[in-house]
């Protein structure tokens, strides 16, 4: 998995992207990244943000959080001049791939490709991502005995496919996370209960002397 301040390669673009920047800083404040956000018609107008733990982890707790923190800075800045509704998710199964770790860990799984240039005279591919080589990522595509090269900087967007095997990798990873983060939280408490135990005032016991 990535660290908290990997850039993504496929990013946002004109007002997306300044309310992008908005919102970046104070996920990352509260220990999370932002994987994409999406203005649509929906329900008269809706902000759609997705956002992950550098694990890929994000609990329904964690979208609370950072939505109770999203929401007055929203406010502040303003950066939609109309009324809209904010709404908060995990990436889910199907993922968008947005930075170069989210195709070493998805290694080895299928994705649908779209670029921002042609590439080979095609914008659209299919395959399963074969790993990354320099600056490209190479995707095994059915037909072709070599993998494709698809310079990361063409990439415009990508998502994994669904399928049994994703399913099954994807709830492991969920349940490894679980742990972990319960063993986090474990470990925590403990060392907060040992830091007070640390700080309580020693009690002074003496023998009183009763004059007779």
């Amino acid at each position: 998995m990535g660290e908290i301040d990997e850039p993504r390669i496929i990013a946002e673009t004109g007002q997306d992207a300044r309310i992008a920047a908005v919102i970046e800083p104070v996920l990352a404040d509260l220990g999370f990244r932002l994987v994409r956000i999406r203005l649509s018609q929906r329900d008269g107008m809706t902000l759609q943000i997705m956002a992950e733990r550098p694990d890929g982890s994000m609990s329904v707790e964690d979208c609370e959080t950072a939505s109770r923190a999203i929401s007055p800075v929203l406010d502040i800045e303003d950066p939609l001049p109309m009324a809209y509704n904010l709404e908060l998710s995990s990436p889910g199964i199907d993922r968008p791939l947005v930075r170069r770790s989210d195709f070493l860990t998805w290694q080895g799984h299928e994705v649908r490709i779209e670029t921002s240039v042609l590439v080979d005279g095609r914008k659209r591919f299919k395959g399963v991502i074969a790993g990354i080589a320099g600056d490209a990522l190479e995707l095994a595509i059915d037909g072709e005995a070599e993998p494709r090269a698809l310079p990361l900087a063409a990439l415009g967007s990508a998502r994994l496919v669904l399928s049994d095997a994703l399913i099954r990798e994807a709830l492991r990873r969920d349940k490894t996370a679980r742990q972990q983060a319960k063993k986090q939280r474990a470990a925590a408490k403990k060392t907060d209960q040992d830091t007070r135990r640390s700080h309580r005032p020693a009690l002074k016991h003496g023998r009183s002397s009763h004059g007779g």
